[in-house]
């Protein structure tokens, strides 16, 4: 994998004076964090009117299209004083049209401070309409947010959840009118949340969710400063995974705007500490199952079999994560199969980068390797590691043979099986969270965005564009397409402890935002505002269909399309949120290059309907709605 060199003006980071700053109650010497001041401050970098940052790639232009949020973190906490605990976690980023106008508009959670919800104002430039959709939550820690059509009457419903101050369930009124009906729809849950995800699980045509939790790793005393609660963490690891884990929840619509639980009958508790969820197909027999992340230990696949789900994870995976974070499904290769990608942020967390004063160069040349054990190349150093890292094991109940520490790739191999192959593919990087994929050069193969870094007190790492050379192999090309490193320098215009604070992202999202034909990449980042990142690569042909079901739920989650040119074949499919504390467009997007034409669209709706459009026009936006029943012709698009 290239090696990346993370500076903002061509000076060398190595030579920059390290600050250890050793978390109290961590090993004392064996974990730590880093921080790394400079003598001198980054030069500015290169701005819009460079010809290198706007000839092709992406360019960030958040400030000039109206995005003026800014994610504010708690100082008390993962802020001014970093502490061993969720906080640093940061908050989500959804993309959905909430108003029905045809335009995705995006949802920004806060910590700290009011959600922020831009209306797209067609051109791919935004109006704050937080106030007016009454979305703000200022009183509350909120983490992410999930858009979906409940009812199936054509407009997008949202979810939120929170940290310990209630999750909330707005109902769509029409036209963007948002109206709290979380208590009405039996949707009120007072816990760690993390992601909620909606998905037809029983086939009945209308969308259940899944909320999934870590576990209770906050105080009951609350912080005067910020009131919020105070997390667990001032004494190390050790407090705050020996918190009493929280479990999963799934709600079956009842079809009436109300939900009940039937985690218990379906079998879908888990096992705590859950981070992400992705929903597909994995074995083709019809119904959705799903896969969850686990932030400590290993995740679980769940087959879903008339609505019972059972863990097939190690028959069926082998070996996950032991620290994953964001995990997304996707046709990596063109051969009609769902990969799987898991990325693994906390695994490097404890590798000992304090010990060496060139623990930025250890990072650098460890972000496409392995280790055997949690705390990597430390435990040839420091015998009595094993001694914790049984401890740790035992205390979460994962068996390391269970488990791998670093990220994940499957390659799905057909028929319901996979070989994980991270490493030859190279998608082996360091402190990942959040996934969001896209074809963003639009030659026909999907490419992947790693929302990346820790921020203070921590180095600079970078966020990762992995570019898929067509062949199901990646490589970074952050630097070269404009990625890296961000226009306004890395390090943050405040000082922490009179420190330069360093820039980190969370989660990440995508949309065709101004409808030319390219995907867009728009992140949320800790203790800053957000990233938005215009796609100015070269014009290429494409293809994007929109998709409504009928028989199946509105949205069309959970169906397939798949584009036939010639031999050659492209999947895509419709998700709910999912990569980390994000949602995506649901358009479906096909790059495609210098291919002139198409020969047939095949689109698999979750109902088992069956589609066909021949000869599709190219260049265009399709909305296809789900016909009565299979047509084994074609079937136009509108």
């Amino acid at each position: 994998m290239p090696e990346h060199e993370p500076v903002a003006d061509g000076n060398d980071q190595e030579t920059s004076r390290p600050i250890g700053l050793v978390v109290a109650g961590i090993l004392l010497v064996a974990i730590a964090v880093v921080v790394l001041t400079r003598d001198d401050k980054p030069a500015d970098n290169p701005g819009p009117e460079n010809p290198a940052k706007t000839a092709g790639g992406f360019h960030d232009i958040a400030a000039e299209s109206g995005l003026t949020f800014r994610m504010g973190f708690l100082p008390d906490e993962s802020g001014t004083t970093f502490k061993i605990n969720l906080y640093d976690h940061g908050c989500g980023v959804s993309v959905a049209d909430y108003n029905g106008d045809g335009h995705e508009d995006v949802l920004f959670l806060n910590q700290l401070g009011p959600n922020a919800l831009y209306r797209n104002k067609g051109d791919g430039t935004f109006e704050d309409v937080t106030e007016a959709t009454g979305v703000a939550l200022p009183d509350r820690v909120c983490v992410g947010g999930t858009f979906a059509d409940i009812d199936n009457d054509g407009d997008q419903d949202l979810y939120i959840t929170s940290t310990r101050g209630g999750n909330v369930f707005y109902e769509n009124q029409g036209e963007g009118k948002l109206v709290d009906a979380t208590k009405r729809a039996g949707l009120e849950h007072v816990g760690h949340s993390q992601t909620a995800v909606f998905f037809d699980y029983d086939n009945d045509g209308l969308l259940d969710l899944y909320l999934v939790h870590t576990a209770d790793w906050t105080l009951d005393e609350l912080n005067p400063n910020s009131d919020t609660f105070i997390g667990k963490g001032g004494d190390g690891f050790d407090g705050v995974i020996q918190s009493p884990k929280e479990f999963n929840i799934l709600y079956r619509n009842r079809g009436d705007g109300t939900f009940e639980d039937v985690t218990e009958a379906t079998g879908l508790k888990g096992r705590g500490w859950s981070s992400d969820v992705a929903v597909f197909d994995y074995d083709s027999d019809g119904d959705l199952d799903l896969l969850v992340s686990c932030m400590f230990g290993r995740a679980q696949l769940y087959r879903n079999d008339k609505g019972s789900f059972k863990d097939v994870t190690l028959a069926t995976l082998g070996r996950s994560s032991w620290g994953g974070m964001g995990v997304k499904v996707f046709d990596a290769h063109n051969d009609s199969q769902l990969d799987i990608l898991i990325v693994d942020m906390h695994s490097d967390m404890w590798m000992g980068l304090d010990l060496d004063h060139g623990s930025l160069t250890f990072a650098q040349q460890s972000a496409g390797k392995k280790y055997d054990s949690v705390f990597g190349p430390m435990m040839q150093q420091d015998a009595s590691l094993a001694d914790t890292e049984k401890k740790w094991s035992d205390t979460l109940n994962f068996k390391n043979g269970d488990v791998l520490f670093g990220n994940a790739f499957y390659r799905s191999t057909g028929k319901g099986l996979f070989t994980e192959c991270s490493g030859d593919v190279g998608l082996e990087t360091w402190w990942p969270w959040g996934i969001a994929v896209g074809d963003f050069d639009n030659d026909g193969f999907q490419d992947v965005f790693l929302a990346s870094g820790m921020g203070f007190p921590f180095y600079y790492w970078p966020n990762r564009l992995m570019m898929n050379k067509g062949d199901g192999t990646f490589a970074n090309q952050e630097d070269s397409q404009g990625i890296e490193p961000p226009i306004r320098g890395i390090y943050h215009d405040e000082k922490i402890q009179d420190r330069d604070s360093t820039r980190s992202s969370r989660c990440a999202a995508t949309a065709d935002f101004d409808g030319d034909g390219r995907i867009e990449i728009i992140t949320n980042n800790f203790n800053d505002t957000p990233y938005y990142f215009k796609n100015r690569f070269p014009a290429s042909n494409y293809v994007a269909l929109r998709l409504q079901g009928t028989r199946s739920n509105r949205d069309a989650i959970g169906a397939r399309a798949t584009v036939r040119i010639g031999e050659e074949s492209m999947l895509r499919m419709v998700h709910s949120a999912g990569g980390y504390l994000a949602q995506s467009s649901r358009t479906l997007h096909f790059g495609l290059g210098k291919r002139a034409a198409i020969d047939r669209i095949e689109i698999e709706w979750p109902s088992g309907i069956r589609q066909v459009i021949e000869n599709p026009t190219i260049n265009q936006l399709h909305n296809v709605i789900e016909p009565d029943k299979a047509e084994p012709n074609s079937q136009p698009a509108k």
